[in-house]
């Protein structure tokens, strides 16, 4: 495991997720709700620009690394899981949305990770869909760990319809990415029977 910026950032994004649990269990006399708040947006964004930093210091030092692409999506999935249980204990996300979204993450990771086992990893790369899927799903996330209003706006109201689109978004991508790896599957059937 090479030790550079990158994996110490993704490092660093993983050990901020039992911070970022353990402020809700912080007694509400030594840490009130709207510090609660505070605190888990900014840990939550905090991980979500360490997420784009590291992967843009991997390409721009030229510091990438097979332990770092390994790292870097459970780092992400691991924080977004612990956000989305977060706030279902919260009752600011219906349960069947935080499995849509988690459910997706593991499916997928698995897919790819056969995929690659076939040497085929490049058709389930991570598309533009994903991505979209992903910056819905992030802006949601903190809107609702935010709860109160930002420049007049609901951060509560967009926040739980960002998570709608982003569960939506998040079906559609795995059903593209199932299309994408749809001959490699009816092939290894095929060879199989």
């Amino acid at each position: 495991m090479p030790l550079n910026i990158p994996n110490l950032l993704t490092w660093f994004r993983i050990l901020m997720i039992p911070v970022f649990v353990g402020v809700f269990y912080v007694s509400d006399e030594t840490l009130s709700l709207h510090h609660k708040h505070m605190l888990s947006t900014f840990l939550f964004g905090l991980a979500a620009i360490t997420d784009w930093l590291d992967g843009y210091l991997a390409r721009t030092l030229n510091q990438g690394s097979a332990f770092g692409a390994f790292l870097d999506p459970v780092a992400d999935k691991l924080m977004v899981a612990a956000a989305l249980i977060v706030l279902v204990k919260l009752g600011l996300v219906d349960v069947i949305i935080a499995f849509i979204i988690i459910g997706r993450e593991i499916t997928i990771s698995a897919l790819r990770e056969w995929m690659a086992q076939l040497g085929d990893s490049k058709s389930v790369a991570v598309s533009m869909l994903g991505k979209f899927k992903t910056a819905f799903q992030m802006i949601a996330i903190l809107f609702l760990l935010y709860q109160e209003p930002l420049f007049g706006i609901s951060t509560l109201w967009w926040g739980t319809l960002l998570i709608y689109l982003a569960a939506v978004l998040t079906l559609w991508s795995m059903v593209y990415y199932l299309m994408l790896a749809m001959p490699q599957i009816r092939k290894k059937t095929r060879e199989q029977n």
